[in-house]
Order: structure tokens, then sequence, then C-alpha cells
């Protein structure tokens, strides 16, 4: 190919390349203009006034409390879940993991319905409880919502992460005598460590961000079930600066943590496997 023509096919190319990167540069900014007028449109006075309402740290605490039980559970129950459906019959982990995964498409609204109609004081579970007593509208609630609408995130990075491991490696140390239980704990977890904690970071996220569920399931009691975005919720019919400074406060934690993923995610490797 002479000189002239490979020129022309490689302006071609790069205006082709320009025109796809200016479609997509669209989505872009449409995606970031909110997060440009958050930010923007607020003086460091004001975030500092909105910081000091009286609403921000009762939800802030309430919020690292819940969220930190929640995220507890959801580790403890759903990392030995994820192990054993890799041991499971094909058909049941189809339909385990469809139901896990189930509250991450279904509206939260939806969600709140469904833990009050399980949960509340005439739900599924209701015979169980003491005559008068309910989980709905407590912190418990909030704890619960929180647990079903995130738990579906940890549970799809641990079974990744344990499909990742080398199964020649379980299979060397259950032939040295190796019981299940110790085969979990001294080669599964050692080797998933880095996605497990990465899925317990976007885990812990899902339930920060909670809304809907927590609302329709918990109620909107300050100081007992109002956790942050129901705080924004409610400060912006008052106080636009609270509003604003409490969802600087999450866009920030968000990308921290987004951050922070990525960084695990991207500098680890296939666990287990020979380079």
């Amino acid at each position: 190919m002479s000189a002239e023509p490979a020129l022309g096919l490689r302006r071609r190319n790069r205006r082709e390349h320009a025109a796809l990167g200016a479609v997509g540069g669209l989505l872009f900014a449409f995606l970031a203009a909110p997060l440009l007028g958050l930010v923007s449109s607020v003086s460091w006075t004001d975030l500092v006034a909105g910081l000091a309402h009286p609403l921000v740290w009762p939800a802030l605490r309430l919020s690292l409390v819940t969220t930190s039980l929640s995220l507890g559970c959801v580790v403890l129950l759903g990392t030995p879940l994820a192990w054993a459906l890799l041991r499971a019959r094909p058909g049941w982990v189809r339909l385990v993991e469809t139901v896990v995964q189930l509250p991450i498409v279904i509206p939260p609204a939806v969600a709140g319905v469904a833990l009050l109609l399980a949960f509340g004081r005439r739900g599924l579970l209701a015979a169980l409880y003491p005559s008068g007593w309910s989980l709905s509208f407590s912190t418990a609630a909030v704890v619960l919502a929180q647990i079903f609408v995130s738990a579906p995130f940890f549970v799809q990075a641990a079974l990744s992460a344990f499909r990742r491991i080398d199964p020649a490696l379980l299979l060397v140390a259950r032939s040295f005598g190796a019981r299940p239980w110790r085969v979990f704990a001294r080669v599964g977890l050692p080797l998933a460590a880095p996605s497990l904690f990465a899925g317990a970071i976007l885990s812990w996220a899902r339930a920060l961000g909670e809304f809907g569920a927590t609302l329709m399931f918990a109620g909107n009691l300050e100081g007992q079930t109002q956790t942050l975005p129901l705080a924004i919720y409610t400060a912006w019919e008052s106080d636009l600066r609270a509003a604003q400074a409490l969802s600087i406060v999450l866009v920030l934690v968000a990308l921290i943590l987004l951050v922070g993923v990525r960084s695990l995610l991207g500098s680890s490797e296939p666990v287990g496997m020979a380079r």
C-alpha cells in the first residue's frame, strides 16, 4: 500500500474514532452533570452549615451502626452460602442463585412491601413473635432491609472468587486428609480474600445507600430508623443545605469505595492459578 492511501486510511480511522467518542461523550456528560451540579452549587460555608443540621449526626451514627451489623451478617452467612453453592447440584445452584440475585432487580418499594409481609406484625412469621411485638418500624428492620438489598452483591462476588480457585489446590488439600471445613478456612478463604473484601465493600455501599425498602419496612423515625438517605429526604423539605451536604458526603464515600474496589479487583490475579 502506498503512503498516500495509508495516510488517508489513518485519517478516516481517526475521524471515526472521534465520532464514536463524541457520541459516547454525550452519555458521560449526562452522568457527570448532576454530580458537577451537586458539588459546584454549594460553598464551604453552606457545607459546614448543612453538616451542623440536627438531622445529620444521628442519621450518620445510625447508618454506621446498621450497615456494620448488616455487613457482618452478610459476610458471616453469605461466604458459606457461596462456598456451598459450588458443591451443590447444578439444578439447585441455578435456583438458589436466581433467588439470591432477585433483590438486585426488584424495585425497592416492592422489597419493602415483601419484608413487611414476611416480618411485619401480621406477616408470614408473625406467629413466632411475642404478642404485640414486631420487627417492623424498628432499628432491627433497618438492618434486615439493608441485608436484603446488599447480600446479593457480596454473594455474587464470593461465588466468582471461589470459582476462580484452581480445583487442583482443593484436591491436594483433601488428599492430605483436610476436612471440608479446613479446606474452606485454610485454602478457599485466603485465596479468595481480595475479591471477598471487594464484594464486602460493594455490599456495604449498597446498604449505606438503601432508601426505598427501609422507608417502607422501617419507616422514617429520627434517631431510630432514619438513615442518611432518609435524612436527605427529610432535610430536602426544610433545609436544602443539609440535604446537599449529606448528598456530597455520600458521593465522596461512594467515590472512595469505588476507587478501593477497582484497585482491589485490578490488582488481583486469577487465584490459585499458575503464572
